[in-house]
């Protein structure tokens, strides 16, 4: 089975769902590492711009899963697998880096994470509305 193709094979393509579960399990631990070891070093609005990262990467880590399971057959939600994805590192990835001290340009590329969930989760609804079982 190809990594690169939604629908080769009879099972499900297998990055997603590696994405999904790579990226649930470190928003939990960076939920976790903003709620006790970082309390102590980041004013409170710079914990909040984590705390928000932490969210955003938490609920597209749960549209990950939805794009796993029907990835097999359907370009679309395949696609929003791969957007979600990129957002989570954008968006996310930028928060996480501008809260632990990186210059202000790495917010740069904070809205270009939120566009690739904007198409993400319009993917994700098409998927859906095609999907017979």
């Amino acid at each position: 089975m190809s990594l690169a193709s939604p629908a080769s094979g009879p099972g499900l393509p297998r990055w997603p769902a590696i994405a999904a579960g790579v990226a649930g399990a470190s928003a939990v631990v960076l939920g976790a590492l903003g709620a006790h070891a970082l309390r102590a070093t980041l004013a409170p609005p710079v914990l909040e711009i984590w705390q928000i990262a932490v969210r955003f990467q938490f609920w597209h880590a749960l549209a990950l899963v939805a794009c796993t399971l029907l990835a097999r057959r359907s370009h679309a939600a395949y696609l929003g697998a791969t957007l979600f994805s990129v957002g989570i590192v954008l968006f996310c990835g930028s928060l996480y880096a501008l809260a632990l001290g990186a210059p202000r340009a790495v917010g740069v590329v904070t809205p270009l994470g939120g566009l690739c969930f904007i198409v993400a989760w319009i993917a994700l609804g098409v998927a859906l509305y095609r999907h017979r079982e």
